[in-house]
């Protein structure tokens, strides 16, 4: 095994998601350590990847979950920065654009230690998304950018970053092609046909009107509706005064584990959400998505039809779940392999730092 020490920062549910095949690319090759920030405290949405997919137990368990973006990232910076004096990492690898990805990465920075971003690149060009400060930040501090298609690397080429750039696919797709040959899809127990629906997103559930607005839609549609319904999503129901059972069309369900959100992905007619890494998810198991979003970092899966955006029209939902005749690209976002290529990319450029 190399001497090279990876520290990997995980906290948000896609970095769970991200962060498995990665630990299985390493194994043998990088020493790899983890710290959890806890950013992510409700047991479907972290723990469970431990459980399920036999994940190694992370060397540092932090509790960071809760509280604004500016206290939360901040305590996890304080928190990080011990560990990484203490550990004295040769890396530090973080994922995606959640503010665990943002305080792993601000921390490395000022202790001179080299970012390994997974997942760069991204934009949607909105800045009120907190997510989009927290990536074109951490872009702007990190020595290598792994990035998950072209137009990831056009975005950083046109903000002046090409140095240590590099086109490698989109690890979630090593994660779902892996439970794919596994055959590890967990079948709903529904007897009928359904569209499956998460959203989250605070300019989709955190206003009254919008929020009825949506459920009013989604309850209209002929389909049977199947919402895994966030605890975001709930907690403001229940504060606006939405009685969830007056929608008869739909079927809420908790925050599903990881093999089970996949199955009802897989299983569906189609997938109605807010999430980035669903979008993906559903296009890789071709199913029709609609984003219920102004914009998305994946716009190439836009492309043929897969993936739609609507946010103001919603009563052009049904006809969109209606369209057929969509354009699949099987090597949207690499060949399942992207970690392998990550691993190797580190091993032979480190030491040439």
């Amino acid at each position: 095994m190399s001497k090279i020490k990876i520290l990997a920062i995980i906290g948000a549910r896609p970095q769970f998601i991200k962060h498995f095949p990665f630990e299985k690319a390493c194994e043998g090759k990088l020493n790899l350590k983890t710290i959890h920030t806890g950013q992510h405290f409700d047991e479907n949405m972290s723990k469970v990847f431990f459980d399920q997919l036999g994940m190694k137990h992370p060397d540092y368990m932090l509790a960071n979950g809760g509280g604004n973006h500016g206290y939360q990232t901040g305590k996890m910076m304080m928190d990080i920065e011990g560990i990484v004096i203490d550990e004295k990492p040769n890396v530090v690898l973080v994922y995606g654009d959640t503010n665990s990805t943002l305080a792993g990465a601000l921390v490395a920075a000022k202790l001179n230690i080299p970012v390994a971003h997974i997942e760069a690149g991204l934009r949607s060009y909105n800045r009120e998304m907190p997510e989009e400060v927290n990536r074109v930040l951490t872009d702007h501090i990190s020595t290598w950018l792994f990035t998950p298609g072209d137009q990831a690397v056009n975005n950083l080429q046109k903000e002046g970053i090409t140095a240590g750039v590099h086109l490698i696919g989109d690890v979630m797709k090593d994660m779902v092609q892996f439970v794919q040959k596994s055959a590890l899809f967990i079948k709903p127990i529904l007897e009928e046909r359904y569209v499956y629906v998460t959203l989250h997103r605070p300019y989709n559930v955190d206003q009254n009107d919008r929020l009825l607005t949506l459920l009013q839609s989604l309850n209209s549609l002929p389909q049977k509706i199947v919402f895994s319904i966030h605890p975001r999503t709930r907690s403001n129901a229940a504060k606006f005064g939405i009685n969830l059972s007056d929608y008869s069309n739909i079927l809420f369900i908790d925050p599903q584990p990881y093999f089970e959100n996949l199955g009802y992905i897989y299983y569906a007619d189609a997938l109605v959400t807010d999430s980035g890494g669903m979008q993906k998810e559903a296009y890789w198991l071709k199913k029709k998505c609609i984003t219920i979003r102004k914009e998305t970092e994946w716009v190439e899966t836009l492309d043929g039809g897969g993936n739609i955006l609507i946010f103001e029209d919603l009563g052009q939902m049904q006809q969109l779940l209606e369209i057929e005749n969509v354009q699949w690209n099987d090597q949207l976002y690499g060949n399942g392999n992207a970690c392998e290529q990550i691993v190797e990319i580190l091993l032979q450029q480190y030491n040439r730092l």
